[in-house]
């Protein structure tokens, strides 16, 4: 058995994603934004007595931890880049940074259905003027904020739609992603409290406070839920159904020379980058490298180990 890495000298770094640095900085804008915001709607929502905009305020408030996340993934991520423990980069900080927000808008989601049920059996008088003109600042403040994150986000989508269409959304930056839902659950529950305030104050539908937090909790969970589900994937590596395994496969079947993969493995490194360790049986002489050269034609494919074993 013979085996060889695929990386020009033994000695090279581990760096396949180069981080994001508009990225951070536009999510840094967007956290001091929503906190000022945040801490506005909180007090206002417990002065004139409005759930949707207390349960506004809450879910900012969570917003606000997980866009400090986001930065705090980034920093940390390009901080540790060229540390030796790192074995594969430090782009997973990003991830867990997407996969921590995930989680803290489920919580978030819990504490809006809790107050909006709460509200609903137990209500009272709401100051509608000031609540309405307090959600209307915390919705500009939102669609602000994910001005700010859009831009790059669809950048980002579209670059490696054009590069790897049938990959779709796997390619996000998941930290961006994460900052970016955020936000726009946010400008989704302001809309739902300015909604319910307007048909409280107009039509005498009091119930309508109560009702739109309980469908931004569902909204915000399902939300959740796919951020969750994307990020956890890269977390357990579990992607061995993405495009590019086929490809390995496809490559390998036709090959000049006869080779049964044996063994495959393959993880995701960075945003547009993957690992791979690939096991041929072959029955002629053939040369690790001969293999990592008809591999070299995906270039998602940044650290490979080829093994072969002759039969």
């Amino acid at each position: 058995m013979s085996a060889l890495n695929t990386s020009d000298d033994l000695a090279h770094d581990h760096i396949f994603d180069r981080g994001n640095p508009i990225a951070e900085k536009k999510t840094a804008w967007a956290l001091v934004l929503t906190t000022i915001m945040m801490v506005a709607e909180i007090i206002s929502g417990y002065a004139f007595n409005s759930m949707a905009l207390l349960a506004d305020g809450w879910h900012m408030s969570s917003h606000s931890l997980a866009l400090g996340l986001s930065v705090l993934a980034y920093v940390l991520a390009r901080r540790y880049a060229h540390d030796s423990r790192f074995a594969f980069g430090t782009w997973k900080i990003e991830i867990l940074g997407g996969y921590t927000s995930a989680i803290l808008l489920l919580l978030v989601a819990a504490l809006m259905l809790y107050q909006s049920i709460e509200r609903l059996m137990y209500p009272s008088a709401v100051h509608y003027d000031q609540a309405i003109a307090i959600a209307m600042i915390g919705l500009l403040v939102n669609l602000a904020c994910a001005y700010l994150l859009k831009d790059d986000h669809h950048h980002h989508d579209h670059s490696h739609e054009h590069a790897h269409p049938h990959e779709g959304h796997h390619h996000h930056d998941l930290n961006l992603r994460s900052a970016y839902m955020h936000v726009i659950a946010d400008a989704a529950t302001s809309v739902l409290a300015i909604i319910a305030l307007f048909g409280g104050k107009l039509w005498g539908a009091s119930w309508l406070d109560p009702a739109m937090g309980i469908f931004g909790a569902a909204l915000v969970s399902v939300w959740a839920y796919g951020l969750i589900k994307d990020s956890s994937r890269v977390l357990l590596d579990a992607e061995m159904n993405a495009p590019v395994v086929a490809e390995i496969k496809e490559v390998i079947a036709a090959s000049p020379i006869p080779a049964r993969i044996s063994d495959l493995h393959v993880w995701r490194v960075g945003k547009q980058k993957y690992a791979c360790i690939l096991a041929l049986a072959v029955t002629e002489d053939a040369s690790p490298e001969y293999f990592r050269k008809q591999l070299a034609i995906h270039e998602e494919l940044a650290h490979i180990t080829v093994e072969i074993t002759r039969i």
